[in-house]
């Protein structure tokens, strides 16, 4: 199986995308370095970097963004599941392919999320994948199949990160329309601040319109949040119902019929044991500082996405996904292995 790294660079996202992005998202944030940039304020932003970029290039390209072609062209080329191996594992030996081999890992995992080899089928199986990014407010995406589209599913991936801020983070992108300029669209994002935190947004029409974070470590003690360290994330999506798992524990849902509700703060920073170490007690000055920013700049967040919510309901059944990395600043690399799509059947 190959392995392939893909590096995707860019100038600011708001001059990249030349699209208006909430200039009340982009204020000050914390994380585990100087860095300022709050890294919920950078969530509208990205989702609509990737829109304009992941799916756009190659959705919009071949399906002219729109979603209902976009799915009767994969049908017609054959990416529907009936051909699904064959189609997407075109370097393998079409008779190994039609056997169970291939999709025995992914039904020896499938209890894990409650269900078995009879909830559906294999979309895909991906080689590993490496997104390697370097800046600030950058981003990597990618996806070898980025033309099949899911409505419900699981996606499931070993994750590997090194970041040189703990706001910026990995994750996936999924259910989206591929629209470049207003996308509607959901991600979800992991990040190693304060000890490990997930991230689900959405964007209705390219605003920010629904928000929800988790903190693994209160459901998966196994969750590592540390450089180089691998977590195995995993979501199911069924019908408005979304699910996040890390290292096959359920941390959390999201019911997508339902506005954000307030956002919960991790505890406060801890100060130092030792009070005569000046450096230590610099430091926690400077995380209680950042603490009180992202206190802040989260309840912004939360009314901005409630508010949209109540507009425009970011209530989506069907879309292109990805994977994705983000950095906050510095290099952030995303290693992707052991990486697959279950479709659920209806």
């Amino acid at each position: 199986m190959r392995t392939h790294t893909k590096i995707k660079h860019h100038t600011t996202l708001a001059a990249n995308l030349g699209v208006f992005f909430v200039l009340t998202l982009l204020i000050l944030g914390c994380g585990s370095g100087a860095q300022n940039d709050s890294p919920d304020a950078t969530l509208s932003a990205l989702s609509q970097a990737i829109a304009g970029t992941a799916t756009a290039e190659k959705a919009n390209d071949a399906f002219k963004g729109d979603l209902a072609t976009a799915q009767a062209e994969a049908t017609q080329q054959g990416l529907n599941i009936a051909v699904t191996q064959t189609a997407l594992y075109a370097n393998r030996d079409e008779a190994t392919l039609a056997t169970a081999t291939v999709a025995a890992p992914i039904v020896a995992e499938l209890p894990s999320y409650g269900l078995d080899a009879s909830s559906g089928r294999v979309g895909w199986i991906h080689d590993p994948l490496t997104l390697e990014i370097q800046g600030e407010q950058q981003f990597g995406y990618g996806n070898d199949f980025m033309e099949v589209t899911a409505k419900n599913f699981i996606l499931a991936s070993d994750v590997t990160w090194n970041t040189k801020y703990g706001e910026s983070g990995c994750g996936f992108m999924f259910r989206s329309d591929g629209d470049d300029q207003k996308p509607n669209q959901y991600m979800i994002l992991a990040t190693r601040y304060t000890g490990g935190r997930v991230i689900f947004t959405a964007l209705a029409d390219g605003e920010l319109a629904n928000i929800k974070d988790f903190y693994p470590k209160s459901e998966d003690r196994s969750f590592q949040w540390e450089n180089d360290t691998t977590n195995r994330f995993t979501i199911v999506a069924r019908d408005n119902l979304i699910e996040i798992y890390t290292n096959m524990i359920k941390i959390g849902e999201i019911d997508t019929t339902k506005p954000p509700e307030p956002i919960s703060m991790p505890p406060t920073p801890m100060p130092p044991i030792d009070t005569s170490n000046s450096a230590a007690q610099d430091f926690y000055e400077d995380q209680v500082k950042a603490y009180k920013q992202i206190a802040e700049q989260t309840q912004q967040n939360y009314q901005t996405a409630y508010a949209n919510y109540l507009k425009t309901p970011a209530i989506y059944t069907d879309g292109f996904l990805s994977m994705l990395a983000f950095t906050q600043g510095g290099l952030t690399k995303c290693q992707f292995d052991n990486t697959w799509l279950w479709l659920l059947e209806p």
